[in-house]
């Protein structure tokens, strides 16, 4: 069991006596009123979206996941095609399940998958990623970090808000829970 406030995208939880993966989460507060929290949950079984809104301090289920780290290898057209670590299996994972953390996935890239009683039930991606600017304005000499910011393609296709001091090349960290940009990586 779970605070609906520790819910977290990609998280597996039992809903109504059904397992549903946590598509979306939103905390809403509402000036005096009562604050809640605002899913989207998706159905393993079905793959039905429901809106789904919980007290902050409900207890949602959350049954046993067992979850394992894999490498992120290839897209093979309508699936992601990611590696075990420990045994070198590899498992192909469903564009709809993978969703838009294929913006945050490049080769190499490990990711924790999860499994119910062997069967593959979603993803969660690690908190922070690298990814390399590929298309954004050019530099402007003597740009500090003010409260403008531009816009720069990375290497998946996402495209973030940045400083306008960040070129081509450069590679940045990313929030994969917000999708913000957090700073440039070191080194």
């Amino acid at each position: 069991m779970v605070k609906a406030s520790e819910l977290r995208k990609g998280k597996v939880i039992s809903y109504e006596g059904d397992l549903y993966t946590v598509h979306s989460v939103q905390h809403v507060a509402k000036g005096n009123w009562r604050s809640y929290i605002q899913t989207k949950i998706k159905s393993i079984k079905t793959g039905q979206l429901v809106d789904a809104r919980f007290s902050v301090d409900d207890k949602v289920e959350t049954p046993f996941v067992e979850t394992k780290p894999f490498e992120y290898l290839y897209r093979d057209g309508d699936s992601f095609v990611a590696m075990d670590q420990n045994t070198y299996d590899q498992v192909s994972i469903s564009a709809e399940m993978v969703g838009d953390a294929e913006l945050y996935l490049k080769e190499n890239e490990v990711m924790a998958v999860q499994f119910i009683d062997g069967k593959l039930v979603g993803i969660e991606l690690p908190n922070v990623v690298e990814l390399e600017v590929t298309d954004t304005t050019p530099v402007v000499k003597g740009a500090t970090a003010t409260n403008q910011s531009k816009d720069a393609a990375l290497q998946t296709g996402l495209v973030v808000k940045v400083p306008p001091f960040i070129g081509i090349g450069d590679v940045l960290r990313i929030d994969t829970r917000s999708g913000e940009y957090l700073e440039r990586a070191k080194g």
